[in-house]
């Protein structure tokens, strides 16, 4: 169905109609109505257009006389010349056009009033469709006029076409261009624009009538003015060669008959350029019903049981010809989407600019995957979907780009990014809300969508989450808990034995490494003194590391202050598994309010939203405590206020006793989440108060 939008921009162009709104014009419109009575015949009206063209681009004349086509053209012709239906075509016309060529030379040899002449040709035309007509028209024309030139141009060499232009006293075109060069000029700029506003017509009637509509009415009713003042021109056309037949060597004035021709040219070039616009957005609307139509068989295709999941795949995956549209990423050859049948498909989703980071873990996962095919973790395929913006024009920049990412892949991905077409990227973005932040689609063997995204739960539980699908999400969070592996995961193989060993681990982060420093130095100074021995911190940094970060980094390892994340990739990957835990409870509905995960989540987004440090604190896997860096290195620089208290409760628990005591009720927490994930919740309340947060949209650019 058209769009408002559409159906206005249809309207645009109505100030330009005037040449068809006169009451003159209306009065003359309702007389040549009044001869149109089709009887339904079809006439295929492209083959005798095309040798109209050829006609006339044979005969046009210059100051050197006839302008010849290429060899080239002239075999083209000669070979549709021998094909049935473009000889049967001519035969059904034939009668009519030999009809009209007379009535034109006629009524014109006799100085007969062009209107007049014009409505008589349409009465010839009655049963004939509108394209029709004008073809036939000006096919009648183009046979005088093609045996004018032809016995202009023999004429000097064949005895034959002599004879003949001394009984009809045809003009001598060369010896006399310049004389005529006004008159000709005139005429074939008339002639162009008869046969644009022609061929314009053909295409109006080519048009898919299952996808007309009232909406494009405003076109279609023009085409009969434009019928009329091409067959107009026609006879003007026809008058000027039949008044150069029988002139001899007689001198002739051509100045009023050139401005008439003009003028005609004028209008009939206006015309062209009205219905050529309206032409313009006809296509448009009829391609945003084809698109339309496409988008809704794609989405009933989804809902649709499927064999396997090779239509929806060629579907989604356009492989005109039969071409191989998939490159294989393992052999650097193309591959027919065939690999992909009955298989788990994961879609990758992304533009062009992905990072390096995200790359790099998706591929250390497809890496593990295939070091183990045996697996039933490791049964499926991975194909790269690049989502580029159509109406930026694809340059060698972005070639360049687009083949660096797939060279980099091991997996599958498609051979062009065109090969994606636009309907798809509309599905693509609309209903599985892809916008600008990679994806993972998760396609069963079927061709099901198994999760709209799955790269969340891939970031977080790596190939535990096989087969990768909504219903594994929901499992796999049922038996969760907050402790320090979901937290850190096996990110570091020193941070995972801490876990595993039951060490007591101080994991913090933040970008001032004067604060690091002290924290450092006093938590390892209050571990002497409390004689803890197996107190280890690690420092992971914050979410967008940067060249500070990478400072901080080097000084940690210099000084010996912490253990780190030597590669900022896995900082970067720390954050991010977080970010992913918080969108993935988001895409399950979860409310913060109600999840203790989601709230220690919110936290630890909160601690690396603010500028300053935090600390969370775990024995093993156990998660004990966390605080903010100014509130946790007061805490132990206070130590000597509860280090009585350790021999009594042991350190932990007079470490959070002090914790809960120096915690104020006042508080700025800042929280940064992704602006492009599609699954932002509407309402956020504060890690630390539960009250809602106010909602703003933060942009920040980091260039330290």
């Amino acid at each position: 169905m058209a769009t408002a939008k559409s159906s206005a921009r249809m309207q645009l162009h109505r100030s330009e109609r005037h040449m068809f709104s006169t009451s003159d014009d209306n009065a003359m419109m309702k007389q040549i109505q009044a001869t149109h009575a089709p009887d339904g015949r079809e006439v295929d009206v492209k083959p005798i257009l095309a040798i109209i063209e050829d006609i006339f681009r044979r005969s046009t004349p210059t100051l050197l006389g006839v302008v010849l086509g290429s060899q080239a053209q002239q075999d083209a012709l000669d070979e549709k010349a021998t094909q049935a239906d473009f000889n049967d075509a001519l035969e059904l016309v034939a009668y009519s056009v030999n009809k009209i060529s007379c009535e034109i030379l006629c009524k014109c040899s006799g100085g007969g009033d062009a209107h007049a002449t014009t409505v008589a040709i349409f009465y010839i035309l009655t049963n004939y469709s509108w394209d029709a007509k004008v073809v036939l028209a000006l096919a009648a024309f183009a046979v005088t006029y093609g045996e004018f030139w032809l016995v202009a141009h023999l004429y000097p060499t064949n005895p034959l076409a002599k004879s003949v232009a001394l009984l009809k006293q045809f003009p001598d075109t060369n010896e006399r261009a310049e004389t005529f060069k006004p008159k000709f000029d005139a005429l074939n700029d008339l002639i162009t624009a008869m046969l644009d506003v022609t061929k314009c017509i053909v295409d109006f009637k080519m048009l898919p009538p299952q996808y007309i509509s009232p909406d494009m009415s405003t076109a279609t009713t023009d085409i009969p003015p434009a019928v009329y003042w091409t067959i107009r021109s026609i006879v003007a056309c026809a008058s000027q060669i039949a008044g150069l037949i029988g002139m001899g060597h007689e001198n002739i004035g051509s100045n009023t008959e050139a401005w008439e021709l003009s003028s005609l040219a004028h209008k009939v070039s206006h015309i062209h350029s009205y219905l050529m616009k309206q032409l313009t957005l006809c296509h448009q609307l009829i391609e945003e019903k084809k698109q339309n139509e496409f988008y809704q068989s794609l989405k009933d295709l989804f809902g649709t049981p499927q064999i396997d999941n090779i239509k929806i795949l060629k579907i989604i995956i356009y492989a005109k010809d039969d071409q191989q549209p998939l490159y294989d990423g393992s052999t650097k050859r193309k591959a027919s989407i065939d690999v992909l049948r009955k298989k788990h498909v994961l879609l990758f989703i992304s533009d062009l600019d992905i990072s390096h980071e995200e790359l790099l873990i998706l591929e250390q996962m497809y890496h593990e995957s295939r070091e183990h095919p045996t697996r039933p973790e490791s049964q499926y395929e991975l194909v790269w979907l690049p989502i580029v913006d159509r109406s930026i024009p694809w340059d060698e920049a972005k070639q360049k780009q687009f083949e660096t990412h797939q060279s980099a892949m091991l997996w599958y991905s498609l051979s062009h990014p065109s090969l994606l077409r636009p309907t798809v990227i509309r599905y693509i973005k609309e209903e599985w809300r892809f916008n600008k932040k990679p994806m993972l689609v998760v396609l069963d063997a079927q061709g099901r969508v198994g999760n709209p995204n799955a790269l969340h739960m891939i970031y977080i539980w790596g190939s535990l989450a096989f087969p990768f699908t909504s219903t594994r999400e929901e499992e796999l969070w049922k038996a969760e808990t907050w402790r320090m592996e979901l937290l850190a995961d096996a990110i570091d193989t020193t941070l995972f034995n801490w876990i595993i060993d039951g060490k007591l681990i101080f994991l913090f982060g933040g970008e001032d490494i004067e604060w690091i420093r002290k924290l450092s130095m006093t938590v390892q100074a209050v571990a002497r003194a409390a004689n803890v021995t197996d107190l280890q911190m690690f420092y992971t940094g914050k979410s967008n590391p940067r060249e500070k970060v990478r400072r901080n980094n080097t000084a940690i390892v210099a000084e010996k202050l912490s253990q780190t994340l030597q590669e900022l990739t896995l900082m970067w990957f720390f954050w991010e598994r977080i970010e992913s835990m918080l969108l993935s409870k988001v895409k399950q509905g979860k409310a913060i309010e109600d999840d203790p995960i989601m709230q220690e989540i919110m936290m630890m987004l909160s601690f690396d939203g603010s500028d300053q440090g935090w600390v969370v604190v775990s024995q093993g896997s156990v998660i004990l405590a966390k605080a903010k860096g100014d509130i946790f290195l007061r805490c132990f620089l206070e130590f000597d206020a509860w280090k009585d208290q350790v021999a009594l409760k042991s350190f932990i628990p007079a470490m959070n006793d002090h914790l809960h005591a120096l915690h104020s009720p006042s508080h700025c927490n800042r929280l940064i989440l992704p602006g492009t994930s599609g699954a932002i919740p509407e309402k956020v309340v504060c890690a630390e108060c539960g009250r809602p947060m106010e909602k703003f949209i933060m942009y920040r650019c980091c260039n330290d």
